[in-house]
């Protein structure tokens, strides 16, 4: 779909006519002293993650490309592949591993993933915001130490080491935001 150049925000996808789908992360206006003002935009190759920065007049049309999300069930993991099952049709796909991230530890049979894809092809993949594990091992806790704000390392079900507040022992379950590897809060089940 083709738009002007000055209607490109930050999460839109572009095809330049090089073949690559580009994402743009930063935009800005510039309005020189002479002259037209222009869009100057940084985007980011999705494919590869290469970086460019290129100026568009702010009438001048790109090509908008529209992705198709779709919900997964995230099925088994073999080697660096994931199979997923399609929600709607239980079509089921393989994608490589380091199309989820690091985020790929929090990954559990039979979570929902959001795959965003281009004319089939798969280009990234979304986890939950926040999961739910237990806490597997954890240092005691000090006297005294749990009216200071200071967190101590703990270990996961799953492996992955996260910082918690003092109270916190073995066995608790947490709230884990799959992004960054934090802690947001114990569990209410």
């Amino acid at each position: 779909m083709k738009v002007t150049a000055i209607t490109l925000r930050p999460g839109n996808v572009i095809d330049r006519g090089d073949g690559k789908l580009w994402v743009i992360t930063k935009h800005e206006i510039m309005q020189p002293g002479k002259g037209a003002a222009v869009m100057q935009v940084e985007m980011r190759d999705v494919r590869s993650g290469n970086k460019d920065n290129v100026r568009y007049r702010t009438q001048e049309t790109v090509e908008r490309v529209r992705l198709e999300q779709d919900d997964y069930q995230f099925m088994y993991a073999e080697g660096d592949t994931l199979h997923l099952m399609h929600l709607g049709t239980y079509e089921q796909i393989a994608v490589p591993r380091d199309l989820v991230g690091e985020a790929g530890a929090f990954l559990a049979e039979g979570m929902t993933v959001e795959i965003e894809s281009h004319e089939g092809a798969p280009l990234s993949a979304r986890l939950p915001d926040t999961v739910t594990l237990e806490i597997a091992e954890a240092e005691p806790v000090v006297k005294g130490q749990t009216a200071t704000t200071s967190y101590k390392p703990a270990v996961l079900e799953n492996g992955v080491k996260v910082m918690v507040p003092p109270h916190i022992e073995p066995g608790t379950r947490i709230v884990v935001r799959t992004a960054d590897s934090t802690y947001v809060e114990r569990a209410r089940d």
